[in-house]
Protein backbone atom coordinates (compact mmCIF):
# COMPACT_ATOMS: atom_id res chain seq x y z
CA UNK A 1 0.00 0.00 0.00
CA UNK A 2 1.47 3.41 -0.90
CA UNK A 3 2.13 4.86 2.46
CA UNK A 4 0.45 8.06 1.70
CA UNK A 5 -2.84 6.37 1.54
CA UNK A 6 -2.38 5.20 5.37
CA UNK A 7 -1.53 8.39 6.03
CA UNK A 8 -4.85 10.53 4.71
CA UNK A 9 -6.75 7.65 6.32
CA UNK A 10 -4.94 8.40 9.58
CA UNK A 11 -5.27 12.60 9.20
CA UNK A 12 -8.91 11.84 8.49
CA UNK A 13 -9.69 9.80 11.45
CA UNK A 14 -7.53 11.29 14.06
CA UNK A 15 -7.59 15.01 13.11
CA UNK A 16 -10.84 15.82 10.94
CA UNK A 17 -13.37 13.58 12.88
CA UNK A 18 -11.08 12.87 16.19
CA UNK A 19 -12.70 9.25 16.34
CA UNK A 20 -12.41 8.08 19.33
CA UNK A 21 -13.61 4.55 20.96
CA UNK A 22 -17.38 3.33 20.52
CA UNK A 23 -17.66 5.89 17.61
CA UNK A 24 -20.19 5.04 14.61
CA UNK A 25 -18.14 5.99 11.43
CA UNK A 26 -19.86 6.30 8.14
CA UNK A 27 -17.03 6.10 5.18
CA UNK A 28 -18.92 7.28 1.95
CA UNK A 29 -16.90 6.36 -0.85
CA UNK A 30 -17.13 6.92 -4.49
CA UNK A 31 -14.91 4.96 -6.87
CA UNK A 32 -12.40 5.23 -4.43
CA UNK A 33 -9.24 2.33 -4.63
CA UNK A 34 -10.43 -1.05 -2.32
CA UNK A 35 -6.88 0.09 -0.64
CA UNK A 36 -7.76 3.32 0.20
CA UNK A 37 -11.32 1.59 1.98
CA UNK A 38 -9.24 -0.69 3.69
CA UNK A 39 -7.32 1.68 5.29
CA UNK A 40 -10.03 3.69 6.35
CA UNK A 41 -11.22 0.65 7.65
CA UNK A 42 -8.27 0.02 9.33
CA UNK A 43 -7.37 3.08 10.77
CA UNK A 44 -11.14 3.97 12.05
CA UNK A 45 -10.60 0.40 14.04
CA UNK A 46 -7.53 1.48 15.37
CA UNK A 47 -9.16 4.50 16.94
CA UNK A 48 -11.66 1.92 18.54
CA UNK A 49 -14.20 3.21 16.66
CA UNK A 50 -17.08 1.36 14.37
CA UNK A 51 -16.86 1.78 10.18
CA UNK A 52 -19.79 1.06 8.82
CA UNK A 53 -18.89 1.64 4.68
CA UNK A 54 -21.22 3.06 1.43
CA UNK A 55 -19.12 1.88 -1.50
CA UNK A 56 -20.89 3.91 -4.52
CA UNK A 57 -20.10 4.45 -7.78
CA UNK A 58 -20.62 7.58 -10.11
CA UNK A 59 -22.32 5.35 -12.50
CA UNK A 60 -24.62 3.59 -10.38
CA UNK A 61 -25.91 6.71 -9.06
CA UNK A 62 -26.78 8.17 -12.67
CA UNK A 63 -28.48 4.65 -13.47
CA UNK A 64 -30.71 5.34 -10.12
CA UNK A 65 -31.48 8.87 -11.22
CA UNK A 66 -32.36 8.60 -14.46
CA UNK A 67 -35.03 6.65 -13.76
CA UNK A 68 -36.14 7.32 -10.38
CA UNK A 69 -39.27 8.46 -9.29
CA UNK A 70 -39.79 10.46 -6.40
CA UNK A 71 -40.71 8.02 -3.83
CA UNK A 72 -38.11 5.37 -4.61
CA UNK A 73 -35.81 8.54 -3.83
CA UNK A 74 -38.01 9.04 -0.58
CA UNK A 75 -37.23 5.29 0.52
CA UNK A 76 -33.42 5.71 -0.69
CA UNK A 77 -32.75 8.82 1.64
CA UNK A 78 -34.64 7.31 4.67
CA UNK A 79 -32.27 4.36 4.55
CA UNK A 80 -29.45 6.34 4.86
CA UNK A 81 -31.29 8.98 7.44
CA UNK A 82 -31.78 5.87 9.47
CA UNK A 83 -28.07 5.10 9.53
CA UNK A 84 -26.89 8.44 9.66
CA UNK A 85 -28.65 9.05 12.69
CA UNK A 86 -27.12 5.72 14.27
CA UNK A 87 -23.37 7.54 13.59
CA UNK A 88 -21.37 10.38 15.14
CA UNK A 89 -18.71 10.95 12.66
CA UNK A 90 -18.89 10.67 8.56
CA UNK A 91 -15.35 10.29 6.62
CA UNK A 92 -15.96 10.64 2.41
CA UNK A 93 -13.97 10.47 -0.62
CA UNK A 94 -14.96 10.89 -4.15
CA UNK A 95 -13.10 10.07 -7.42
CA UNK A 96 -14.50 11.66 -10.30
CA UNK A 97 -13.35 9.64 -13.14
CA UNK A 98 -15.63 11.44 -15.74
CA UNK A 99 -16.72 14.83 -14.03
CA UNK A 100 -19.96 15.50 -16.01
CA UNK A 101 -21.16 11.82 -15.42
CA UNK A 102 -24.55 12.84 -14.38
CA UNK A 103 -24.69 15.65 -17.09
CA UNK A 104 -27.37 13.69 -18.88
CA UNK A 105 -29.79 13.42 -15.95
CA UNK A 106 -32.93 14.76 -15.87
CA UNK A 107 -32.93 18.42 -14.33
CA UNK A 108 -35.92 17.41 -12.13
CA UNK A 109 -34.61 14.45 -11.28
CA UNK A 110 -31.28 16.51 -10.47
CA UNK A 111 -33.96 18.23 -8.26
CA UNK A 112 -35.52 15.79 -6.32
CA UNK A 113 -32.15 14.12 -5.88
CA UNK A 114 -30.84 17.59 -4.13
CA UNK A 115 -33.66 18.06 -2.17
CA UNK A 116 -35.14 15.15 -0.81
CA UNK A 117 -31.91 12.84 -0.65
CA UNK A 118 -29.15 14.79 -0.02
CA UNK A 119 -30.66 17.54 1.45
CA UNK A 120 -32.71 15.42 4.16
CA UNK A 121 -29.23 13.38 4.82
CA UNK A 122 -26.59 15.67 4.40
CA UNK A 123 -28.06 18.88 4.59
CA UNK A 124 -30.13 19.01 7.32
CA UNK A 125 -29.13 16.25 9.33
CA UNK A 126 -25.12 15.26 8.83
CA UNK A 127 -23.90 18.54 8.49
CA UNK A 128 -25.33 19.23 11.83
CA UNK A 129 -25.46 16.11 13.68
CA UNK A 130 -22.21 14.62 13.14
CA UNK A 131 -18.36 14.85 12.90
CA UNK A 132 -17.44 15.14 9.74
CA UNK A 133 -15.05 15.21 6.40
CA UNK A 134 -15.53 14.92 2.99
CA UNK A 135 -13.15 14.82 0.07
CA UNK A 136 -11.62 14.13 -3.19
CA UNK A 137 -9.53 11.55 -4.61
CA UNK A 138 -7.15 12.15 -7.60
CA UNK A 139 -8.53 11.08 -11.02
CA UNK A 140 -6.93 11.58 -14.59
CA UNK A 141 -10.18 13.62 -15.19
CA UNK A 142 -9.28 16.00 -12.41
CA UNK A 143 -5.39 16.06 -13.39
CA UNK A 144 -6.77 16.85 -17.41
CA UNK A 145 -9.29 19.92 -15.77
CA UNK A 146 -5.98 20.97 -14.09
CA UNK A 147 -3.58 20.79 -16.97
CA UNK A 148 -1.34 18.64 -14.92
CA UNK A 149 -0.09 14.69 -15.76
CA UNK A 150 -2.00 12.12 -13.57
CA UNK A 151 1.23 11.63 -11.63
CA UNK A 152 1.69 15.18 -11.00
CA UNK A 153 -1.38 15.71 -9.70
CA UNK A 154 -1.18 13.00 -7.62
CA UNK A 155 1.34 14.74 -5.87
CA UNK A 156 -0.45 18.09 -5.74
CA UNK A 157 -3.22 16.03 -4.01
CA UNK A 158 -1.21 14.71 -1.45
CA UNK A 159 0.48 17.54 -0.48
CA UNK A 160 -2.93 20.11 -0.33
CA UNK A 161 -3.76 17.42 1.93
CA UNK A 162 -1.56 16.00 4.18
CA UNK A 163 1.69 18.12 3.77
CA UNK A 164 0.14 21.22 5.50
CA UNK A 165 0.91 22.28 8.68
CA UNK A 166 -2.99 22.42 9.47
CA UNK A 167 -2.10 23.23 13.75
CA UNK A 168 0.22 26.11 12.50
CA UNK A 169 -2.87 27.20 9.60
CA UNK A 170 -5.06 26.85 13.03
CA UNK A 171 -3.44 29.42 14.89
CA UNK A 172 -2.81 31.62 12.25
CA UNK A 173 -6.48 31.77 11.57
CA UNK A 174 -7.48 33.14 15.16
CA UNK A 175 -7.35 36.85 14.73
CA UNK A 176 -9.15 36.42 11.47
CA UNK A 177 -11.94 34.56 13.32
CA UNK A 178 -11.79 37.17 15.88
CA UNK A 179 -12.00 39.75 13.38
CA UNK A 180 -14.93 38.77 12.15
CA UNK A 181 -16.76 38.15 15.16
CA UNK A 182 -16.32 42.14 15.65
CA UNK A 183 -17.34 42.99 11.92
CA UNK A 184 -21.17 44.12 10.52
CA UNK A 185 -20.44 45.72 6.83
CA UNK A 186 -18.09 43.96 4.68
CA UNK A 187 -17.36 44.88 0.90
CA UNK A 188 -15.89 42.62 -1.88
CA UNK A 189 -14.90 44.39 -5.16
CA UNK A 190 -13.20 43.05 -8.14
CA UNK A 191 -13.24 42.99 -11.59
CA UNK A 192 -16.95 43.35 -12.56
CA UNK A 193 -17.62 42.88 -8.61
CA UNK A 194 -18.77 45.41 -6.24
CA UNK A 195 -20.87 43.58 -3.63
CA UNK A 196 -21.53 44.39 -0.08
CA UNK A 197 -23.79 42.40 2.73
CA UNK A 198 -23.54 42.94 7.05
CA UNK A 199 -22.00 39.65 8.73
CA UNK A 200 -22.85 40.88 12.29
CA UNK A 201 -23.97 38.52 14.50
CA UNK A 202 -23.22 35.03 12.39
CA UNK A 203 -20.10 34.03 13.75
CA UNK A 204 -17.45 32.57 12.39
CA UNK A 205 -15.74 29.03 12.00
CA UNK A 206 -12.64 28.34 10.86
CA UNK A 207 -11.47 24.62 8.98
CA UNK A 208 -8.13 23.75 8.95
CA UNK A 209 -8.06 19.75 8.25
CA UNK A 210 -11.71 19.48 10.07
CA UNK A 211 -14.12 19.44 7.18
CA UNK A 212 -12.63 19.08 3.90
CA UNK A 213 -9.13 17.05 2.44
CA UNK A 214 -7.64 19.47 1.35
CA UNK A 215 -8.86 22.14 3.29
CA UNK A 216 -7.95 25.74 4.65
CA UNK A 217 -10.54 28.19 4.85
CA UNK A 218 -12.17 30.93 7.00
CA UNK A 219 -15.55 30.71 6.61
CA UNK A 220 -19.24 33.10 8.33
CA UNK A 221 -22.24 34.03 6.34
CA UNK A 222 -24.11 37.03 5.46
CA UNK A 223 -26.90 38.27 7.23
CA UNK A 224 -29.74 36.50 4.90
CA UNK A 225 -31.55 39.63 3.87
CA UNK A 226 -28.35 42.44 3.85
CA UNK A 227 -26.67 41.17 0.44
CA UNK A 228 -26.92 43.93 -2.08
CA UNK A 229 -24.62 44.09 -5.95
CA UNK A 230 -22.63 42.03 -8.45
CA UNK A 231 -20.14 39.27 -7.95
CA UNK A 232 -18.64 38.18 -10.99
CA UNK A 233 -16.85 34.91 -10.49
CA UNK A 234 -13.74 33.94 -12.07
CA UNK A 235 -13.25 30.34 -11.58
CA UNK A 236 -15.21 27.23 -13.29
CA UNK A 237 -17.37 25.26 -11.34
CA UNK A 238 -19.12 21.91 -11.86
CA UNK A 239 -22.21 21.13 -10.46
CA UNK A 240 -25.21 18.57 -10.87
CA UNK A 241 -22.81 17.17 -13.51
CA UNK A 242 -23.09 20.09 -15.14
CA UNK A 243 -19.75 22.25 -16.22
CA UNK A 244 -20.16 26.32 -15.69
CA UNK A 245 -17.64 29.32 -16.20
CA UNK A 246 -18.12 33.19 -15.80
CA UNK A 247 -20.83 33.10 -13.64
CA UNK A 248 -22.50 36.59 -12.38
CA UNK A 249 -25.03 37.33 -9.37
CA UNK A 250 -26.78 40.47 -8.70
CA UNK A 251 -28.49 40.33 -5.05
CA UNK A 252 -31.15 42.95 -3.83
CA UNK A 253 -31.46 42.79 -0.30
CA UNK A 254 -30.09 39.05 0.08
CA UNK A 255 -32.23 37.70 -2.73
CA UNK A 256 -30.19 36.45 -6.53
CA UNK A 257 -32.59 38.66 -8.64
CA UNK A 258 -30.14 37.92 -11.56
CA UNK A 259 -27.41 35.16 -12.98
CA UNK A 260 -26.24 34.50 -15.95
CA UNK A 261 -23.18 32.11 -17.19
CA UNK A 262 -20.41 33.11 -20.12
CA UNK A 263 -20.23 28.95 -20.52
CA UNK A 264 -22.75 26.70 -19.63
CA UNK A 265 -26.51 26.17 -19.94
CA UNK A 266 -28.62 29.47 -18.05
CA UNK A 267 -31.58 27.66 -17.84
CA UNK A 268 -30.14 24.82 -16.18
CA UNK A 269 -28.52 27.79 -13.90
CA UNK A 270 -31.97 29.01 -13.15
CA UNK A 271 -32.73 25.87 -12.15
CA UNK A 272 -29.93 25.32 -9.66
CA UNK A 273 -31.18 28.63 -8.26
CA UNK A 274 -34.66 27.62 -8.18
CA UNK A 275 -34.47 24.28 -6.42
CA UNK A 276 -35.59 25.81 -3.10
CA UNK A 277 -36.66 29.21 -1.56
CA UNK A 278 -33.35 29.26 0.13
CA UNK A 279 -31.37 28.42 -3.06
CA UNK A 280 -31.64 32.20 -3.94
CA UNK A 281 -29.80 33.47 -0.80
CA UNK A 282 -26.70 32.94 0.52
CA UNK A 283 -25.76 30.62 2.91
CA UNK A 284 -21.82 31.05 3.15
CA UNK A 285 -18.54 33.95 3.08
CA UNK A 286 -15.51 31.98 2.97
CA UNK A 287 -11.36 32.87 2.85
CA UNK A 288 -9.20 30.40 1.28
CA UNK A 289 -6.06 30.32 2.62
CA UNK A 290 -3.99 27.00 1.71
CA UNK A 291 -0.48 27.60 0.37
CA UNK A 292 -0.03 24.74 -1.48
CA UNK A 293 -3.38 25.51 -3.93
CA UNK A 294 -2.08 28.71 -5.51
CA UNK A 295 -3.81 28.69 -8.73
CA UNK A 296 -7.58 26.90 -9.84
CA UNK A 297 -7.76 23.15 -10.76
CA UNK A 298 -10.89 23.28 -11.87
CA UNK A 299 -12.69 21.80 -8.87
CA UNK A 300 -14.43 23.40 -6.16
CA UNK A 301 -12.82 20.96 -3.43
CA UNK A 302 -9.68 22.41 -4.07
CA UNK A 303 -10.57 26.00 -5.62
CA UNK A 304 -12.23 26.95 -2.67
CA UNK A 305 -9.54 26.85 -0.39
CA UNK A 306 -7.10 28.28 -3.17
CA UNK A 307 -4.93 30.57 -1.35
CA UNK A 308 -6.21 34.40 -2.31
CA UNK A 309 -9.69 33.45 -2.76
CA UNK A 310 -12.98 34.35 -1.59
CA UNK A 311 -16.23 31.61 -1.89
CA UNK A 312 -20.14 33.46 -1.57
CA UNK A 313 -22.19 30.38 -1.66
CA UNK A 314 -26.09 30.27 -2.96
CA UNK A 315 -27.88 28.04 -0.86
CA UNK A 316 -27.62 26.04 2.38
CA UNK A 317 -26.00 27.49 5.73
CA UNK A 318 -23.68 25.45 8.47
CA UNK A 319 -25.09 25.73 11.94
CA UNK A 320 -21.41 26.98 12.89
CA UNK A 321 -21.96 30.19 11.09
CA UNK A 322 -25.84 29.90 10.52
CA UNK A 323 -27.83 32.98 9.00
CA UNK A 324 -30.99 30.99 8.84
CA UNK A 325 -31.15 29.80 5.16
CA UNK A 326 -32.08 26.22 4.39
CA UNK A 327 -31.87 24.67 1.19
CA UNK A 328 -31.14 21.50 -0.90
CA UNK A 329 -28.23 23.23 -2.55
CA UNK A 330 -25.00 24.64 -1.23
CA UNK A 331 -22.70 25.83 -4.58
CA UNK A 332 -19.58 27.26 -3.66
CA UNK A 333 -18.59 29.56 -6.29
CA UNK A 334 -14.99 30.83 -5.80
CA UNK A 335 -13.61 34.52 -7.37
CA UNK A 336 -10.05 34.10 -7.02
CA UNK A 337 -8.46 38.02 -6.02
CA UNK A 338 -4.72 37.08 -6.72
CA UNK A 339 -2.79 40.16 -8.98
CA UNK A 340 -2.95 37.23 -11.77
CA UNK A 341 -6.58 36.84 -12.04
CA UNK A 342 -7.32 40.52 -12.15
CA UNK A 343 -7.05 41.44 -8.74
CA UNK A 344 -9.67 42.77 -5.91
CA UNK A 345 -10.28 44.09 -2.32
CA UNK A 346 -12.12 43.07 0.62
CA UNK A 347 -13.25 45.71 3.57
CA UNK A 348 -14.28 45.16 6.96
CA UNK A 349 -16.43 47.94 8.19
CA UNK A 350 -14.38 50.63 5.72
CA UNK A 351 -10.97 49.25 6.44
CA UNK A 352 -9.28 47.71 3.79
CA UNK A 353 -7.75 44.34 5.22
CA UNK A 354 -7.03 42.29 1.90
CA UNK A 355 -5.76 43.39 -1.49
CA UNK A 356 -5.20 41.05 -4.02
CA UNK A 357 -5.30 38.12 -2.23
CA UNK A 358 -3.08 39.19 0.79
CA UNK A 359 -3.62 40.36 3.85
CA UNK A 360 -2.66 43.66 5.08
CA UNK A 361 -3.23 43.74 8.61
CA UNK A 362 -0.30 42.67 10.41
CA UNK A 363 -2.50 40.26 12.87
CA UNK A 364 -3.64 38.54 9.95
CA UNK A 365 -0.04 38.48 7.89
CA UNK A 366 0.29 34.61 8.84
CA UNK A 367 -2.11 33.59 6.69
CA UNK A 368 -0.31 34.96 3.47
CA UNK A 369 1.31 31.54 1.63
CA UNK A 370 4.72 32.74 2.57
CA UNK A 371 4.40 32.56 5.89
CA UNK A 372 2.27 29.12 6.43
CA UNK A 373 4.15 27.41 3.31
CA UNK A 374 5.73 24.31 5.66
Amino acid sequence: MDTRFSRLADLLVRHSTHVVPSDIVIIECFDIPQLMIEALVASVQLAGGHPIVWQKSWMTLRAILLQATAREIDVIAEAELQQMRQASAYISLRAPDNTLELKDVPEEKMALFQTNWLGKVHYQYRVHHTKWCSGKWPTSALAQSAGMSTGDFEDFFFQACVEVDYGKMSTAMDPLVDLIQRTDRVRVTAPDTDVSFSIKGIGARKCAGDCNLPDGEVFTAPVKESVNGNIAYNTPSIYQGRAYDGISLSFRNGRIVSAHCRLGNSHSLETVLDTDEGSRYVGEFAFGVNPVITRTVGDTMFDEKMSGSIHLTPGNSYKAAFNGNQSGIHWDLVLDQTANSGGGDIYFDDVLIRRDGIFLLPELADLNPTSLTV
